[in-house]
């Protein structure tokens, strides 16, 4: 587990032949940075995920069946599909 967790805890880990990615606990995770990201084989940090809003953390994540996105939900109440080689968002909706 060398290059994580940044902040506090690790939460949930999914191992990918990218790399594992991983989403730390929000609780005292600094807003202005990202609680989930990539981390290469070698312990690099290769991405971090793209937040749909800068006052808000991840909360919860699973692999899509289609193995190439992956599926979050933040603390502020959005549901995102994230790009796994990047962590961009590539959809997101508010859930109320």
């Amino acid at each position: 587990m060398e290059g994580y967790p940044l902040h506090t805890k690790v939460e949930k880990l999914i191992q990918t032949r990218l790399g594992d990615i991983v989403l730390e606990s929000h609780n005292g995770f600094p807003l202005n940075e990202t609680n989930l990201y990539l981390v290469s084989q070698n312990g690099q940090v290769v991405w971090k995920a793209e937040k749909p809003d800068a006052d808000t953390l991840f909360s919860r994540m699973r692999m899509n069946e289609d193995g190439l996105t992956l599926s979050t939900y933040t603390i502020g109440g959005h549901a995102c599909d994230l790009d796994l080689r990047t962590g961009k968002i590539v959809s997101q909706t508010k859930i109320q």
